[in-house]
């Protein structure tokens, strides 16, 4: 068995790393990729939870800005988080992975309700939990509800999964200078005002000790190599960063 540092992390996926190549929806070849890089950690006993956004389906943000309440944009934006959820279940069903669809607004016919301790034990029988529509509550990104969920399920770490290996001073697309950070404090996340994840999340994960690590998901092995605690990315710790 490989040596894990990580034995019961929560996975945050974006809504839009689903699309793949394309411009809205889900990309079948995406979730198979995501099935691929989770499997072999879930079959060797690491507890895995996952939160996925809504982004490419309906943002609420975008649905406020167009005219529309922004309570009722954000509504919509969990229950797209629950489509994703569902068709994130269905590919690790049939890749042969033990799931559960957690949903934190009630629709019994399609995802069990959100409970804490019924969630735990899921992890504890060697089940992957994926939590659907966010907190459940509007103004809440799904940063924040995976911050919250990491904390509920007492996960050892927060890792994000993005299109970048890591957090840079810069955004590494518009300033090819950028400088990557290995490890940063929760402080200077806040006070330099780095799009790690929302302020709240971030806030969140500071006060309850739980580190962030951020990597590029579409990597060979990026995810085992996180669990093993391998230099992919970067990690917002606690205390002064030498």
């Amino acid at each position: 068995m490989t040596t894990y540092k990580y034995h019961r992390v929560l996975l945050k996926l974006s809504g839009e790393a689903l699309m793949g190549a394309g411009q809205y929806g889900i990309d079948p070849n995406v979730l198979q990729r995501m099935a691929n890089s989770v499997k072999s950690a879930w079959a060797d006993g690491v507890q895995v939870a996952i939160v996925v956004g809504g982004g490419n389906i309906f943002r609420g943000v975008a649905g406020a800005a167009a005219g529309m309440d922004r309570a009722q944009g954000d509504n919509m934006g969990m229950l797209a988080t629950t489509i994703n959820c569902i068709a994130l279940q269905d590919c690790f069903e049939r890749n042969g992975m033990d799931c559960r669809v957690m949903s934190a607004i009630e629709m019994r016919q399609v995802a069990e309700p959100y409970i804490r301790r019924r969630a735990i034990r899921h992890l504890e029988k060697g089940r992957i939990v994926i939590f659907a529509s966010g907190t459940g509550n509007p103004y809440f990104t799904t940063d924040t509800a995976a911050a919250l969920r990491a904390c509920e399920i007492d996960a050892e770490v927060l890792m994000k999964a993005t299109k970048v290996d890591g957090i840079y001073d810069a955004d590494p697309v518009t300033h090819p200078e950028a400088t990557k950070f290995n490890t940063i404090t929760y402080a200077d996340v806040l006070s330099r005002g780095l799009k790690v994840m929302d302020a709240t999340a971030t806030a969140l994960c500071q006060d309850n000790h739980m580190p962030i690590m951020v990597f590029n998901m579409e990597e060979t092995e990026a995810f085992a190599k996180a669990l093993r605690g391998e230099n992919v990315g970067t990690t917002v710790v606690e205390g002064k960063v030498e």
